[in-house]
């Protein structure tokens, strides 16, 4: 699953500034997945009440969790995150390169090492593209999570908002390396009558993953983004 969560702030109550986080758990609780890359997450800022909305999410749904952080925000923290219902280890944060425009947000990838079972490991990473009209900076951002895919020997699967459409020249550079879950994709955003793809799964082509289905779930009150939740078989 992918969710770029609004930092649990409701598009319907963004004047009042309410976080609604038991509305993030409750979308996510519904899928029961197994993995869950989490965008525009909170921690312990102050329009979020300075609470840790990924160990607040970890603890309501019973699952393993990693926070990336991408940067300082509101006298906290905000970023990425990876919940998990499998033991996490290995886990990391890498930097991901941006212009010298001023308005370049700093991005990050987040990416952690699972067993799902006995003696069986994958990589599952986390991720937010740059958000700005040039594509400059998603570009270079999906080459560096292309170099990074080369040098991981597990089964990778990357998932995120990469703020970018399926006929972006961000998403063919991450085509190039990646296998996404679906090619006909539904709208994520806007959640009332949305009309752009932008959140994405994908694994990194040649492992050895079955798609079994893909869908967007049509939750329009708890974010600004439509959750996307795919079924991967992992082939012996």
């Amino acid at each position: 699953m992918s969710y770029n969560l609004h930092h649990c702030n409701p598009p319907s109550k963004e004047k009042e500034g309410l976080i609604d986080v038991d509305a993030i758990a409750k979308a996510i609780a519904e899928q029961k997945p197994d993995f869950v890359a989490l965008q525009e997450v909170d921690v312990n800022t102050k329009r979020s009440g300075s609470i840790n909305q990924a160990v607040v999410l970890a603890t309501k749904l019973k699952m393993n969790f990693y926070f990336g952080k991408a940067i300082d925000h509101d006298g906290g923290d905000y970023g990425v995150a990876i919940l998990s219902r499998f033991p996490l280890s290995a886990q990391q944060t890498f930097m991901l390169p941006k212009n010298n425009d001023a308005k370049a947000e700093q991005r990050v990838l987040a990416i952690a090492t699972a067993e799902i079972a006995k003696g069986v490991f994958i990589r599952f990473a986390s991720t937010h593209l740059d958000a700005q009209r040039p594509e400059d900076n998603r570009i270079l951002q999906a080459k560096e999570i292309n170099r990074l895919a080369e040098k991981e020997t597990l089964p990778l699967i990357v998932a995120g908002d990469l703020n970018a459409d399926p006929s972006s020249e961000s998403i063919k550079i991450f085509d190039s390396n990646f296998t996404r879950t679906c090619s006909d994709c539904g709208f994520t955003i806007p959640v009332i009558n949305p009309r752009k793809t932008i959140d994405h799964i994908g694994f990194k082509t040649g492992n050895p993953f079955k798609v079994v289905s893909h869908e967007v779930v049509p939750e329009r009150y708890a974010s600004d983004h439509l959750p996307i939740v795919a079924v991967l078989e992992l082939e012996k």
